[in-house]
């Protein structure tokens, strides 16, 4: 059993009624409530993907039926299969995000996983230099030097996104939620553009100062508006350890 990096195109599906009730009826009633609590239907719409490749993914690579599939959630609010199943998949570990265009999912067999997609969009009523001031604690000096280095606003604001999914990337693979300092990681970004459709695995991160050598991060540009990260790191490596779930998962976007 091997990687998986899904992605699929939320924004594009149009289900009539009857399709919407058959994928609502896929999911728990507990989901299905969480889902109607988004304000925008094409933000219910990307959470209910998320939904359907989390169990998609069991369904395929675990072999649980999916109506057997019963997803539980942390004391924190993190997903996690609750089934019991064999040993040998117990280091399984996947993680989804829905954001923009898409919902995206990833899955390891022996590694921490967390996925994060942005798409880079104007600001709201704001504009770009605005927002960075409003944003400016959650990079440190050194980001917001290569932030501000490339060579107009636009291209800022999109390698401000692209940092912003590393850091959120890495946060949902060690489970732990707002109130982690993001200036405690920093990320040395490489290559500085990034081709569409393919994976580069260049770019570093320090945590408190000192390089994380055993974390992974794999970078993908979907089209000309989203970024994918994806942290990869080892089963007991820094963050809350999870080992009274046999196998976890996360949901990025979710309320």
């Amino acid at each position: 059993m091997g990687s998986v990096r899904w992605a699929f195109p939320c924004a594009a599906w149009r289900p009539c009624r009857q399709e919407w009730l058959l994928a609502a009826r896929l999911v728990q009633p507990e989901e299905k409530e969480r889902i109607g609590q988004f304000v925008f239907a094409r933000d219910a719409k990307a959470a209910l993907a998320g939904r359907l490749l989390m169990r998609k993914l069991i369904a395929e690579k675990l072999c649980i039926p999916w109506n057997e599939i019963h997803l539980q959630r942390t004391s924190k609010g993190k997903p996690f299969l609750a089934n019991n199943v064999f040993s040998i998949y117990s280091n399984y570990n996947f993680n989804v995000s829905h954001q923009g265009d898409y919902a995206v999912l990833a899955a390891e067999p022996e590694l921490q996983v967390g996925i994060d997609i942005m798409k880079t969009n104007l600001p709201g009523s704001s504009s770009i230099p605005n927002f960075f001031c409003i944003m400016k604690r959650q990079f440190t000096e050194t980001e917001w030097g290569v932030i501000k280095s490339m060579s107009n606003e636009w291209m800022q604001l999109d390698m401000f996104h692209r940092h912003w999914a590393l850091k959120e990337s890495f946060l949902k693979a060690i489970g732990v939620g707002i109130g982690f300092n993001l200036q405690r990681i920093e990320f040395n970004v490489s290559p500085l553009q990034l081709e569409i459709g393919k994976v580069y695995k260049e770019t570093k991160m320090l945590l408190d100062g000192d390089k994380e050598e055993e974390w992974t991060f794999e970078e993908t540009r979907l089209d000309d508006h989203h970024h994918v990260a994806v942290a990869l790191g080892k089963q007991e490596g820094f963050g809350q350890n999870y080992s009274d779930v046999a196998i976890s998962l996360g949901d990025g976007n979710a309320l």
